[in-house]
């Protein structure tokens, strides 16, 4: 749904939030819930979908007159899609994902030709004078490599020619149509890329390099040239839940990519769960039985804690994490955890919701995004207090967001 303030902002949430891997599922998801959505939030205008297809469902949807069909739904039912969830190529509920949610990488055949398909999809779904960008994982999983450095650069390099193959198809998509399409890798904890300076020093001595001259041979055109297409569209995917279990400051993070050159093409809106840490034992403990509920079996909860010194300390996560509370060094502990966005203080818990309330003022006075796509896609394994119905989540979720934009 578009948004009007300072700036035209897009505001959707992430399909990923229900189960289904195959279209037929995906698509009677979207007939369920969002005709519904659309009633009770934006009953008079275009309502936004972010939609997110498995590897799978993109086949399917390409299949016959899947896509024209859809398509058509869509107008009739005044629904758009301008942005894409192309980060878990497989399962993403009711299994264990944990690192697998990394597989396959983009190093790899399987991981490009996903990606294309997601391309083809969004270029025929994209309205007319929008961007569209396809959000994407940080390449890969650190710690299946942090011990083989030749298989990283291996990783980093074939990462580069392969997401400058994607760009080529973007280049010739948007020469033929006049739609502008980007990728939007998203940093999170344990990626290749997890933060800010790994973004930066990616591009500048990876991905420009290796994938400017890739480019440049494919398309013949001047190397210059080729870099400047490269960061069109290429962009980086702002999760406020990510960047703040990293420790990282909104301003700071957007200021050093502006200065990179690096583009913000979309920002998922999620919280992460935080607590400081007491000195006294008891209270530890009572922390512990607390953030238990939240050391579930379907994905990762990486943790990072930050000692008085400043230091961070990682745990890849929170169930290897929960046993080393009480002897920590730490002042304060970060989880990912997609916790609902609304929620401030839960018990001894807080949340990182103050980091969404500045991203959302910053985007107002820099005009740095405008795709927002809120991404709390753990209703399913929150504990149960913490779990009301699934659309007036939703509803209350974007209702949150809505205010507070109007009110920044």
């Amino acid at each position: 749904m578009k948004i009007t303030t300072n700036n035209k902002l897009h505001l959707t949430y992430c399909t990923n939030i229900h189960p289904g891997e195959s279209w037929l599922e995906v698509f009677a998801n979207l007939e369920k819930h969002i005709p519904e959505l659309k009633l009770r939030l934006s009953p008079k205008a275009p309502f936004g979908i972010g939609l997110r297809l498995a590897d799978v469902a993109a086949k399917q949807l390409l299949e016959g007159n899947n896509l024209a069909q859809f398509q058509t739904w869509l107008t009739q039912q005044d629904l758009y899609v301008f942005t894409l969830n192309g980060f878990p190529y497989g399962g993403f509920h009711r299994q264990v994902v944990k690192d697998q949610v990394y597989a396959p990488d983009w190093s790899t055949q399987e991981r490009l030709n996903y990606t294309l398909s997601l391309t083809k999809i969004l270029a025929t779904l994209l309205p007319e004078g929008l961007d569209g960008g396809i959000s994407t994982l940080p390449l890969s999983y650190k710690p299946w490599w942090e011990k083989d450095q030749a298989s990283c650069e291996t990783v980093l390099k074939n990462s580069c020619f392969n997401i400058a193959s994607v760009v080529a198809e973007m280049i010739h998509i948007h020469e033929q149509t006049g739609k502008l399409l980007h990728i939007d890798l998203e940093p999170e904890p344990d990626g290749l890329i997890e933060n800010t300076s790994e973004v930066i020093d990616f591009f500048q001595n990876w991905f420009l390099p290796i994938g400017g001259n890739y480019l440049s041979e494919q398309l013949n055109i001047e190397r210059s040239l080729a870099e400047k297409k490269l960061l069109e569209h290429v962009r980086i995917c702002y999760d406020t839940c990510h960047f703040s279990v990293e420790y990282e400051e909104p301003k700071s993070v957007f200021e050093r990519l502006q200065s990179a050159g690096i583009k913000i093409g979309k920002i998922q809106i999620s919280a992460a769960i935080k607590v400081k840490i007491p000195a006294d034992v008891e209270k530890r403990s009572s922390i512990v039985e607390r953030l238990r509920p939240f050391a579930e079996s379907t994905y990762l909860h990486q943790v990072i804690e930050r000692r008085s010194d400043g230091t961070l300390y990682h745990y890849p996560d929170l169930i290897n994490a929960l046993p080393h509370l009480e002897q920590s060094l730490a002042e304060e502990w970060r989880t990912h955890f997609h916790v609902p966005i609304f929620i401030h203080d839960y018990q001894v818990l807080q949340s990182t919701q103050d980091d969404i309330a500045t991203v959302l003022q910053l985007i107002q006075t820099n005009n740095a995004c405008q795709h927002l796509e809120i991404e709390t896609y753990t209703w399913d394994v929150l504990p149960s207090e913490m779990k009301i119905d699934l659309l007036t989540s939703i509803q209350r979720e974007y209702e949150w967001v809505i205010k507070l934009i109007r009110n920044s």
